[in-house]
């Protein structure tokens, strides 16, 4: 492989790939996922749609 080459792989395995190369704009983590997810069951539970019984 020549200098002269473009890098092969994706951003991650390139040396000197910012983050922001890295990270897609719609990537959503582990926990953004489970903050809605509980946002949602917060919600839920407020409204009256998951019964008082099932709320410990």
């Amino acid at each position: 492989m020549s200098e002269t080459d473009p890098p092969v792989g994706t951003p991650a395995e390139r040396p000197g790939a910012s983050p922001v190369e890295t990270e897609g704009r719609a990537a959503v983590n582990e926990d953004w996922a489970a903050t809605v997810v509980g946002l949602v069951l917060l919600a839920l539970v407020l409204f009256g749609v998951i019964p008082v019984g099932l709320v410990p």
